[in-house]
């Protein structure tokens, strides 16, 4: 394992799409607002802000025009959103995108079940969103599902996963989001597929994105950073989850992700302390516990008082010694 020294990475935040869309409890628009607002100000190089999809798909983000209109646009932090179709597309320039994050899945049964489409049939409407992304000078990300394998097929093969890569690189996307969907990832493969999709396009801007089902979010963190992976995408407290994997958690939790990274050594441009505070806030919306490690116990150098007995307890330890001494 290697120390960072002072490697910077870019920190992208996701817990108000892929986080809320899991949420029973509807978050009202002006807190999602003042949230995303908050999160501009600590450090983050983007923001995936809701999602476009239709209100009878996910009702918990029926309100993206009105939050993605009226956020605070902060400079350096890129604002962007899910976009599933051309529909979706036309409402999120409306809105004022930065990037369009379009999404499929690498399994065809992950696909059909989530997105009631085959690949092809995905392939397809997401080529027609780029299309017009380009006209309207828009760029665009993929995010690619079930990278690290999928809960209904098991292992993807690597030749899958790159075929698809392929087939979007020629569409010239900027970028690619190698999604541990359901929190299948283990240290070794993670390295293993991100040194080979490096090697394959280097120019491409990639981006990994961890859940942390079966605890090795964090682990599957350094092994992407260490094989060449600069880009990350992490949640707040730790929500979110997927409907088609019981017991799937949400993402790597933010704050436990960049504490580690920065007593690593890596610069990750956070405020540490601002995203503690900001995922209390986010505790008190969601109104249940966070499954994050970090904002609960601080970072690491976190300075904690004495027993209120302590001098009491030091000079009988020591009046004790000297009776031993005398002996």
């Amino acid at each position: 394992m290697k120390a960072g020294n002072g490697k910077r990475l870019f920190i992208n935040e996701v817990a108000t799409r892929d986080g809320f869309q899991m949420e029973s409890r509807f978050i009202p628009p002006d807190d999602k607002i003042a949230l995303v607002d908050r999160l501009g100000t600590l450090g983050y190089a983007k923001i995936e802000v809701t999602s476009f999809t239709s209100a009878k798909a996910i009702p918990a983000l029926r309100d993206g025009e009105e939050v993605m209109q009226r956020i605070a646009r902060r400079p350096g932090v890129v604002y962007t959103a899910l976009v599933p179709n051309l529909r979706g597309a036309e409402r999120a320039l409306e809105s004022r995108i930065d990037e369009f994050n379009i999404v499929m899945s690498v399994s065809e049964t992950h696909n059909l079940s989530n997105l009631r489409m085959t690949r092809e049939q995905s392939f397809a409407q997401l080529a027609e969103v780029i299309a017009l992304a380009k006209q309207a000078g828009v760029p665009v990300n993929v995010s690619l599902s079930c990278v690290f394998g999928c809960p209904m097929e098991g292992e993807v093969p690597l030749a899958t996963v790159l075929e698809w890569i392929d087939r979007f690189a020629v569409l010239q996307v900027r970028g690619i989001t190698l999604c541990d969907t359901t929190g299948m990832a283990f240290p070794t493969q993670v390295q293993a597929i991100c040194e080979a999709v490096l090697a394959r396009h280097p120019a491409m801007q990639w981006t990994a994105h961890f859940h942390n089902t079966r605890g090795m979010g964090l682990a599957n963190t350094v092994a992407a950073v260490e094989a060449g992976i600069e880009r990350l995408d992490m949640s707040l407290g730790g929500i979110g989850g997927c409907p088609y994997a019981p017991g799937a958690t949400g993402n790597v939790a933010t704050e436990d992700v960049v504490h580690m990274l920065q007593c690593m050594g890596y610069d990750t441009g956070m405020n540490l302390d601002g995203l503690i505070e900001a995922a209390s806030e986010l505790e008190n919306l969601v109104q249940h516990a966070l499954p994050s490690q970090v904002s609960r116990a601080g970072h690491r150098l976190t300075r904690h008082a004495p027993p209120a007995d302590f001098n009491d307890i030091a000079a009988r330890a020591h009046a004790r010694r000297g009776k031993e001494l005398q002996t």
